[in-house]
């Protein structure tokens, strides 16, 4: 039986995003909440700095990824079956694999994030990716919620936006944007959201006492090809060229699965790369 319903599949596929009721249980979701809460503080505990003292991005959120390979309490998570299953039925493909999987928690006090597409910062051909956006504690207009652009992610629209460095140009404002505002989305505990790969997306700051705790994992077609020399740890690890296809032990199939087994671990690098290992 479909994950996924027709209105649901019709609304994304018109949107560039939708929230899909009670993928996760209550259950699962403090235990994974945990999980990635202990992987966070490890991959964090070098940073003393105060809030003052980091960048305009790192003041948007806490980026932690590839959290599954080092960390066997995530790796259900981001290989959960349900999710997985409903991204492939939304992308309406017949195979998906992980791009790569990150923990997003933005700290009380937390800057919004600024506008973007996430399809440009990956060094991918094709365009058939989604991202699974998964609050632990539900999310709030209050605490940090997402906001889409309706559409968006059939505006032809592929537009690179340094959030990392700076100030970012204003993508809400640029003529890419069309003058269509964002659609901010409070998902309720145990849902999850997920949006296009193309899909301009931004987030409200974080207005209350508690860290807004977000485990994400972004998807895409088994078959991609790496488009360009742009540097990305998913590619740059395992030695994708140019013109190949995306297929390594760091990307691997997620959905159909093959039994009852997660995907091990790839290989670890021989020197640091964004991602891993944690900062020391």
């Amino acid at each position: 039986m479909p994950v996924v319903s027709p209105e649901q599949l019709a609304s994304f596929q018109r949107d560039g995003f939708v929230v899909i009721a009670e993928l996760l249980s209550a259950a699962e979701l403090d235990a994974f909440g945990k999980a990635v809460d202990t992987a966070v503080a490890g991959r964090m505990q070098w940073d003393q700095r105060s809030f003052g003292e980091k960048s305009r991005y790192e003041q948007s959120f806490q980026q932690c990824l590839n959290l599954w390979e080092d960390h066997p309490g995530v790796r259900p998570l981001t290989f959960h079956p349900r999710i997985a299953e409903a991204a492939t039925e939304l992308l309406e493909v017949p195979a998906l694999r992980l791009w790569h999987d990150q923990a997003l928690y933005k700290e009380a006090g937390g800057r919004g994030t600024d506008a973007h597409q996430d399809q440009p910062y990956w060094p991918m051909h094709e365009t058939a990716t989604i991202t699974a956006w998964i609050p632990f504690d539900g999310s709030t207009l209050e605490g940090g919620a997402m906001g889409y652009v309706p559409g968006s992610h059939r505006f032809g629209v592929r537009k690179f936006v340094n959030i990392f460095f700076g100030e970012p140009d204003d993508l809400l404002a640029a003529p890419e944007a069309r003058g269509v505002e964002p659609v901010f989305v409070e998902v309720p505990r145990g849902s999850v959201a997920f949006h296009h790969g193309l899909t301009f997306h931004v987030a409200k700051p974080n207005q209350t006492a508690q860290t807004r705790r977000v485990h994400t994992m972004i998807f895409f077609r088994d078959g991609a090809t790496r488009s360009t020399a742009q540097p990305h740890p998913c590619v740059d690890r395992p030695g994708i060229v140019v013109g190949a296809p995306i297929d390594s032990p760091l990307t691997p199939l997620v959905w159909p699965r093959r039994g009852d087994a997660l995907p091990p671990p790839p290989p670890r690098p021989r020197e640091r790369s964004w991602g891993w290992p944690p900062e020391a």
